[in-house]
Formats: C-alpha cells, sequence, structure tokens
C-alpha cells in the first residue's frame, strides 16, 4: 500500500498478488490506482484498477483473464499473456492485455523493483512502473503512465521521492506530478 504527497496530486497505489492455494498454480493479481487533485473543486480524478486471475505455465509465464477499469478507456474484459519473477533483490512483472471492447485496446504493463541491502536493516528501494494502452480499433494513444521510485526500506517500511508521468488521449495531454511517497509492504 503506497501513498504519494506530490506537488499537484495526492496519489494511492494497491498492489495484491496471492496464490489461491499454497501449491495452487492460479494467482490473483491487481494494481489498484487513484490519483486526485488537493483541491476536491477540479474534479480531476484518476483511477485504474485491473483485477486478473492467472495460470502458471511454468518458469514464470503464465496466461490471465479478468477484468480493468480506468478512467481513459472505462471497463472492458481482458485477457493475455504475463511473465512473474521475484528474488529477495528483483522483482519483475509484465503482462499484455487484450481489452474485450469496441475500441480493441492492447495494454502493456510492467513493474520492476530492485532492492538490494545496505546494511543489515536497511535496503534500498528502486522501481519503475509503466503503462501503455493504445486503440487498436482507431490506432490512437489511449493512456500511458512512467512511475519512478527511490527510497530506503526498513522492515515493511518504505519511503522516498516518486515521481508520476502521465499521458491522456489521442492528444496524449501531459501531466507530471513530484514528491515524497510512503509505503507499507503488508502479508
Amino acid at each position: 500500500m503506497e501513498l504519494f504527497f506530490g506537488n499537484r496530486q495526492l496519489y494511492f497505489q494497491m498492489v495484491v498478488k496471492k496464490s489461491f492455494a499454497p501449491k495452487s498454480k492460479f494467482d490473483f493479481f491487481s494494481v489498484a490506482t487513484y490519483t486526485s487533485e488537493y483541491d476536491p473543486q477540479l474534479k480531476d480524478y484518476n483511477i485504474v484498477i485491473p483485477a486478473q486471475v492467472s495460470y502458471d505455465l511454468g518458469k514464470g509465464f503464465g496466461i490471465m483473464g479478468g477484468t480493468d477499469i480506468n478512467s481513459a478507456t472505462g471497463w472492458a474484459p481482458v485477457a493475455g499473456p504475463q511473465f512473474n519473477f521475484a528474488s529477495r533483490k528483483w522483482l519483475a512483472v509484465s503482462v499484455i492485455s487484450y481489452f474485450f471492447n469496441s475500441e480493441q485496446n492492447v495494454k502493456l504493463f510492467g513493474l520492476y523493483e530492485y532492492k538490494p541491502t545496505v546494511s543489515e536493516h536497511f535496503t534500498l528501494y528502486n522501481r519503475i512502473q509503466l503503462m501503455y494502452i493504445q486503440n487498436l480499433h482507431d490506432n490512437l494513444h489511449a493512456r500511458s503512465y512512467l512511475y519512478l521510485r527511490t527510497g530506503i526500506k526498513w522492515k515493511s517500511f518504505i519511503f522516498g521521492v516518486a515521481s508520476n508521468l502521465d499521458r491522456f488521449g489521442p492528444g496524449k495531454i501531459f501531466k507530471e506530478n513530484y514528491g515524497l511517497f510512503f509505503r507499507w509492504e503488508l502479508n
């Protein structure tokens, strides 16, 4: 769970990745995000919530199906391939989603973390998270972002500096947000 207090907006993210049972090949995965201007009069909100059930094919590869809702493209059922890798230092999640909607959107999603140990109690935390949605029906950009984090991890608490770089619609309207993030990793 993460809160990011930026120069323009408040950002919240919650990542859930859980197996249905200890030795199950089925997982649930979601990266729910919400962004809001500080001034409620602006009514500029952004939401992205995928909810996916995946089947592990082995060696980190899998297939998934589920739903995706976001402020740019609405709700749609989705399916596609994915790749996951996790170790003490590295996390890599890559998902390609095909949207079963009239726009025939395709989404590329990536979440990559590098967490080297710097001392007995502290770990360096680095994350690159990206998303790109293309409307295949009209060959137009729908939504994209690049989110960057770097900070220090102590036990389950992480804090540091952050930037969110967002683009919206065919005109790729650009919004940037810089500030401090606080993250708690819940088990």
